[in-house]
């Protein structure tokens, strides 16, 4: 309050971290409840009831009121993704991609060897062979990639302590591929559901709500 010439009195009501406003944006509030970051990386949070700490798979907590957060974030992603297709490509072969089937192929999906999460590893090489004669197959395989590790996020999550994973909502730009969506649907077989909201400010806005009536300001 000195620092900045504000009343002595003034009420900081709360502050956190960009990963946890996004949480809070869209909406989620049970256990259970997931949120996935698909941007240029892949970023995974579950709310829990207990704090999962374990840095052998790159899994770390942020206390929210009564609360964790529990997830961890991974190297696979979009950058990926642009390594191979421009968006516009990735758009333009995402229209062609039947989602209800298998190619068959078990990538992971890396730009450069060494993953964080759910597998920590610096040495971890990536997977993206063999590669298919169509591009739509081939972005198509990275794209289950990407979603096996997005799965196997939540499992160890669980396997360590978490909630079982009850519903999904997506951020980021990869969220508004359907291709994508629906992959991700089977690979996780749990409800998706809509985000109120994807901007960090609108959760960070909902938590200093919060504050402000528990503190009796409102």
């Amino acid at each position: 309050a000195g620092l900045f010439g504000l009343p002595r009195d003034v009420a900081v009501v709360a502050g956190t971290t960009d990963g946890c406003a996004s949480f809070l944006a869209t909406g989620a509030v049970a256990a259970g409840d997931g949120v996935t970051a698909l941007g240029s990386s892949l970023t995974i949070k579950i709310l829990s009831d207990r704090p999962i700490f374990a840095p052998r798979y790159g899994i770390y907590s942020h206390r929210l009121g009564d609360a964790w957060l529990a997830g961890g974030a991974s190297n696979t992603g979009g950058k990926v993704l642009a390594q191979h297709f421009s968006l516009a490509r990735i758009i333009e072969l995402s229209a062609a991609i039947d989602p209800a089937t298998e190619t068959g192929l078990d990538y992971y999906p890396l730009g450069s060897p060494g993953e964080r999460f759910p597998i920590a590893d610096p040495a971890l090489q990536p997977r993206l062979l063999p590669r298919p004669r169509s591009d739509a197959d081939y972005l198509k395989a990275m794209l289950e990639g990407i979603a096996a590790v997005e799965a196997l996020g939540y499992r160890r999550l669980a396997e360590l302590g978490a909630p079982r994973l009850t519903s999904v909502r997506s951020v980021g730009g990869g969220a508004a591929n359907a291709a994508w969506t629906a992959i991700r649907q089977r690979k996780l077989g749990v409800e998706f559901r809509a985000a109120l909201s994807d901007e960090a400010a609108a959760g960070t806005a909902r938590l200093a709500l919060k504050g402000a009536s528990e503190a009796g300001l409102l």
